[in-house]
């Protein structure tokens, strides 16, 4: 059994500084409490508390004192040895003994001598349950002899060289700490070329003139007596050389290539390695095979001494110091290794056991070499003290079993080795007694929320009592994953809120009975410093004020403090402090500086500071306006299981008055971080009454508006969970739909986190057929969105509901709607199908419906499949691409659009549910009649002669019927695009070349080509061509514009007449190019209009709007116009490509050649007309090359 009073904690979580401490500051040996009730009838064995240590040095001249003190029950009795025997303090007068303690005085200061009472010493403290013994105490005093006289030679050596000024100081005790001066007590200064050794020399790598001095003094200071010893001056002259031979760096110490260093596990071990060279060498330190440990190791004296702190058996190896100038490098090898006097892995502890209980005391020490283990009983060898039959010595180890009255002692372990040992007492006290609690009862303990809150229950009994914590009078005990509970028997609450506050008992209990204790506990508001002093700035000679607005416990008084600059306020009567407020008048430039203010209360204070800045008088500035500051402050009361009252304090309105507060809430438990509108209250309202939903936690957030905008968020208040209940509401899209023949779906919208009003959301789904007596089928599902019931009938009406329930309870009787099962195919095909033909594109098909029990499910229309199948002209069967088009709901009849005239189709009819469709209805076959044809193919005109042109076509690519007859229109084109009368020609079905005969020669023609079938005629195709010339003739003017004509050839270029006809055609065209200028400037009309209007086809040409007259004459091909008068561009310019006539198009053509007999043949290329220039029609004027066929 053993006394618990050290505060160890079970479990201790990070950030808990304040706790440790105090519990830290609590922390004792492990011994009976000195309780002084306690203490009337408990006993207890010596304990050594306080001894001087094992390397006592004194100082000569002042008494020796050797310090021993020790606490036991009852008190102890104390003797001493002095080097290993009994000292009588009786016997010598100048020993004293501190009267109920074992300190010795010994007065040498009036009479005898320090060195008579130097020794080793050892004090004994004894009471009816044992001794303890302290350590070997080894007295010696101090001492500083002075150096010996010695007569030194002046060193004289050259500028360069080394030097070693030796310092050799006396030994002393403790050893001296060595410096060298000059006779103005200056220190020298030191450099890395001159610096200072760990033996105290001082070591020169190279000397300079400047060097010379007298007065190179070593001084010794010894710091326990507080003197100081001087060497004699040594005197340094530096000769200048003129050349200094620089040389590479070697060792002035330590010497050799290596050496060996011991160190003890603990210290400062420090490695020194001092070169000289010239130029200085620099040092560097490594360690071979390892690294410098980085937080330990320091470099002293430029690099010359290596430090390592607190080392340790791990620091043991080489490490190497390198000297390096420019000439060269050298290193020094020191072997480290590092020794340990024994030290502590675990010193044994008191025990305190009950009677009949086993405990064992433990001594582990280690060291290098390993220490040495001894027990000593009550300061006595174990092997020569009595016999005990519960005590078993097992190396380092006691062990006890059965213990009584009688075993109790003071034992001591001892470890040692050759660099030191280690003395520890430790108690085994016996005793039976039953629990007490030390803690005064009904102690009051008043913590501030949100802080750790630490109940104590000192206790004491033997064997060791069990300690458990009740809250209220029928409270189970408290749990570890809440609270704390430490060894001492304190309870923490790591976090103290308001149900924290309540009566609290403390029970502690052992075989021998058991004790209780209640403490009271109280949880208060802190203080807050709700409205802060702001930073201001005021001219001098105004007034500023500073508030600062507390709010705290209203059971705790505080007390409000203003500093100025963290000192007291002037004493200055322009300085009025009130409740809340600080004023300042008369503000001074001194005036300036940090004001804080300090709210005190018996358990926290708070503060807030505000700087003061004083400046010269400057015009008032003008007001600023901005959006509200966010409120502050805000706090939660009156909270009820669906409403609770929210409050809050404004920040400032900027110079715009707030006109309303927007109060929004977060759920953080189903949706943290999404922040919904609350309520609106008005500007001048602070609080407000907030309805809640039951199973949210609400944080709050609160929002100032005014003219110019929305303030930013508040921060948000402290959490509120409401209590759980039932479900206000229902599922809501709650439908019923089957996904197969044989099952049904029933969906619905889930219920979302804040709905479900408490926890484990479920659903119970009901359903029955509409039309049938079955009772509701029900089950309940998790909180998912669909449930699918297996084995129903196909497409039969259901009644479905969906109701919520939680832990609490349901939710309100659910509304009904109405499902279907799954669908399946339609059995039946629409019957009494058949077709009307509208015309020869349209049909209209109509059908009786199907009988909706056939249906098997919704139905969304009728579908129509409609396939052509073959023609009716060439009766050639040919399969097609099947074309559908589905009708909506339940029409009964539909139109079929865009069908090919002439051809034979073929339908059928199918009925379509939201499964797919039925089956088809007998095929219906029907025929659409003739309609017009397409136009030709293709026309073009071949061998051309003086009077015939041959036109070879192909048929319609579209006859849509049986050709009748193809129609023939043409029309001849003079040169001016004049048209001639037009010729109407009818030619059968059956050719597909038609020669046109008794033609003009030289002349272009106009043809116009179609189809006709018994529906009528069909598109048109048009072309142009040209006959040939006379061999005597000019060529035709646009014989280039047509398709290339077979002609004879005859080289007509090198004829006399030739020459002169188009020596006199240019000559024409150049008086009619006069002509036309002339009348263009007099504003003339060149009346080709009026020719081209006399001469128009009435069945091509359309109808004028205003007049009835026919329009200008136009391809029906490509609705081109042809040019109109001359093409000549209103810039007087005649360019190549507006004229389909050039000469390059009669001679020098791709189309165009000439025969032998000079004729020109040239097959008529079938170009086509080009656009009319722009500009005035009636000004133009005619190109050269339509004169010349005018001419012609």
């Amino acid at each position: 059994m053993q006394l618990k009073k050290m505060p160890r904690r079970k479990r201790l979580s990070a950030g808990r500084a304040p706790l440790i401490l105090f519990l830290c500051q609590m922390i004792s040996a492990l011994d009976v409490p000195l309780d002084p009730k306690l203490l009337e009838d408990l006993v207890q064995p010596p304990t050594i508390t306080q001894q001087s240590p094992k390397d006592y040095i004194i100082d000569p001249r002042e008494n020796i004192v050797i310090q021993c003190e020790a606490k036991g029950k009852p008190p102890p009795s104390f003797s001493w040895t002095r080097n290993g025997t009994h000292f009588d303090i009786d016997k010598d007068p100048l020993v004293t003994m501190k009267p109920g303690s074992g300190t010795l005085t010994i007065n040498i200061m009036s009479e005898g001598k320090a060195e008579t009472y130097e020794g080793v010493y050892q004090c004994t403290a004894r009471n009816e349950r044992g001794a303890a013994i302290s350590n070997n105490i080894v007295v010696r005093p101090s001492r500083s002899p002075l150096w010996t006289k010695e007569k030194l030679e002046p060193i004289i050596l050259r500028n360069g060289q080394s030097l070693i000024l030796p310092c050799r100081p006396p030994l002393g005790l403790p050893p001296p700490i060595i410096f060298w001066m000059d006779n103005s007590f200056q220190r020298l200064p030191q450099s890395e070329r001159v610096s200072q050794g760990l033996n105290g020399d001082l070591y020169f790598s190279n000397v300079l003139p400047e060097d010379t001095r007298e007065d190179y003094i070593c001084y010794a200071r010894f710091n326990h007596t507080q003197t100081i010893q001087q060497k004699q001056p040594i005197s340094v002259k530096v000769i200048s050389a003129k050349s200094n031979r620089e040389r590479p760096p070697t060792f002035l110490t330590p010497e050799g290539n290596a050496s060996h260093k011991e160190e003890l596990r603990g210290n400062v071990l420090s490695l020194e390695c001092i070169a000289e060279g010239l130029p200085t060498p620099i040092i560097y330190w490594i360690k071979e095979d390892g690294t410098l440990p980085i937080n330990r190791t320091f470099y002293r004296n430029f690099k010359k001494t290596l430090q390592i702190i607190q080392v340790s058996e791990a620091d043991s190896g080489n490490y190497q110091c390198i000297a390096k100038n420019p000439l060269g490098a050298i290193h020094h090898t020191i072997s480290v290794t590092v020794k340990a006097a024994p030290y502590w892995i675990m010193a044994p502890q008191n025990l305190v056991l009950s009677p009949g209980e086993d405990g064992r005391l433990t001594c582990g020490a280690n060291g290098s070499p390993k220490p040495r283990i001894s027990w000593l009983l009550n300061g006595v060898p174990v092997e020569i003290a009595p016999d005990d039959p519960s005590r078993k010595i097992d190396g380092d180890t006691i062990i006890f079993s059965n213990v009584q009255e009688r075993s109790s002692a003071v034992y001591q372990c001892n470890a040692s080795n050759e660099y030191g040992y280690l003395l520890a007492n430790a108690f085994v006290n016996v005793l039976a007694e039953p629990p007490r609690i030390l803690t005064s009862a009904n102690t009051l303990y008043q913590v501030i929320a949100d802080r750790p809150a630490l109940l104590d229950c000192a206790f004491f009994g033997s064997p060791l009592p069990t300690i458990e914590w009740f809250k209220g009078a029928k409270g189970s005990a408290l749990r570890e994953d809440i609270y704390v509970l430490h060894e001492n028997g304190t309870l923490e609450i790591p976090v103290a809120q308001k149900d924290s506050t309540g009566t609290y008992t403390c029970v502690a209990r052992n075989k021998l009975g058991m004790a209780k204790n209640e403490v009271h506990l109280e949880i208060k508001d802190a203080t807050r410093i709700i409205k802060q002093p702001e930073y201001a700035v005021m001219q001098r000679g105004g007034t500023v004020s500073f508030e600062c607005k507390v709010k705290h416990d209203h059971t705790l008084i505080p007390t409000i403090t203003w500093l100025k600059d963290n000192g007291e306020l002037p004493n200055d009567g322009r300085f009025t402090v009130d409740k809340d407020h600080l004023v300042v008048a008369d503000v001074r430039d001194d005036d300036g500086g940090t004001y804080t203010c300090v709210a005190n209360t018996t358990l926290d204070n708070v503060s807030a500071s505000a700087v003061l800045s004083v400046v010269a008088p400057t015009p008032t500035p003008a007001p600023i306006y901005d959006v509200p500051n966010p409120p502050f402050d805000l706090e939660l009361t009156d909270q009820l299981d669906k409403s609770v009252q929210l409050s809050w304090t404004p920040g400032s309105d900027n110079n715009s008055p707030i006109t309303k507060f927007i109060i929004e809430y977060e759920d953080a438990m189903h949706e943290a971080g999404l922040w919904h509108l609350q309520t609106e209250v008005s500007g001048m309202q602070t609080t407000a009454q907030l309805k809640l939903s039951p199973y949210v936690n609400y944080s709050f957030r609160v929002m100032a508006v005014n003219s110019l905008g929305r303030s930013l968020p508040s921060e948000a208040s402290e959490q509120y969970l409401t209590k759980a209940a039932e479900p206000d509401t229902n599922p809501t899209a709650v439908e019923g739909l089957g996904s197969e023949p044989d099952n049904l779906v029933i969906t619905w919208k889930p219920l979302n986190g804040f709905e479900s009003n408490g926890p484990g959301l479920q659903y119970k789904v009901s359903w029955r057929q509409k039309d049938g007596d079955d009772e509701w089928t029900s089950v309940v599902v998790a909180n998912v969105s669909k449930y699918i019931v297996s084995g129903t009938p196909t497409f039969v009406p259901y009644l479905i509901k969906v109701q919520a329930l939680n832990d609490v309870g349901f939710a309100p009787e659910p509304a009904v709607v109405m499902g279907h099962s799954g669908e399946d195919l339609p059995m039946v095909a629409p019957g009494n199908v058949h077709v009307n033909v509208v015309n020869s594109t349209l049909a209209e098909v109509h059908w009786d419906p199907v009988p909706l029990k056939s249906i098997r499910g919704h139905l969304q229309g009728y579908r129509i499949y409609y396939w052509k199948a073959q023609s009716s002209s060439k009766r050639n069967r040919r399969h097609l691409e099947k074309k559908i088009l589905t009708f909506q709901g339940s029409k009964t009849h539909g139109m079929l659009p865009g069908l090919e005239p002439f051809s034979h189709y073929t339908l059928n009819v199918r009925v379509v549910n939201g499964k797919g469709e039925g089956p088809a209805s007998p095929d219906r076959v029907f025929n659409t009649p003739e309609g017009v044809p397409s136009a030709p193919s293709s026309l073009k005109i071949v061998n051309p002669t003086l009077d015939s042109l041959t036109l070879e076509w192909d048929p319609p690519s579209r006859p849509n019927g049986i050709l009748t007859e193809y129609t023939l229109k043409y029309q001849p084109i003079n040169s001016t695009h004049e048209l001639g009368p037009l010729v109407d020609l009818k030619i059968p079905a059956n050719k597909t070349r038609w020669t046109l005969k008794n033609l003009n020669f030289s002349t272009r023609y106009k043809f116009y080509f179609y189809a006709q079938t018994a529906a009528g005629s069909g598109s048109q195709i048009t072309e142009e061509a040209v006959t040939a010339v006379d061999e005597a003739g000019i060529p035709p003017p646009d014989v280039g514009a047509g398709k290339a004509m077979a002609s004879r050839q005859v080289d007509i270029a090198t004829q006399g007449w030739f020459i002169g006809l188009m020596c006199a055609v240019a000559l024409l065209i150049l008086i009619l190019l006069i002509v036309c200028f002339i009348r263009r400037n007099k504003g003339g009309k060149y009346p080709v209009k009026e020719k081209e209007d006399a001469h128009a086809d009435p069945e091509i040409q359309p109808m004028k709007e205003d007049d009835g007259t026919f329009g200008e004459y136009s391809d029906a091909e490509d609705h081109k116009p042809l040019k109109k008068g001359s093409r000549t561009p209103s810039d007087r310019t005649v360019k190549k490509e507006d004229s389909d006539d050039s000469l390059v198009d009669y001679g020098e053509g791709v189309n165009g050649q000439f025969n032998e007999d000079g004729s020109f043949i040239g097959q008529y290329s079938g170009k086509k007309e080009k656009e009319p220039a722009e500009g005035n029609e009636s000004s133009e004027a005619p190109s050269p090359v339509n004169a010349m066929n005018s001419f012609v």
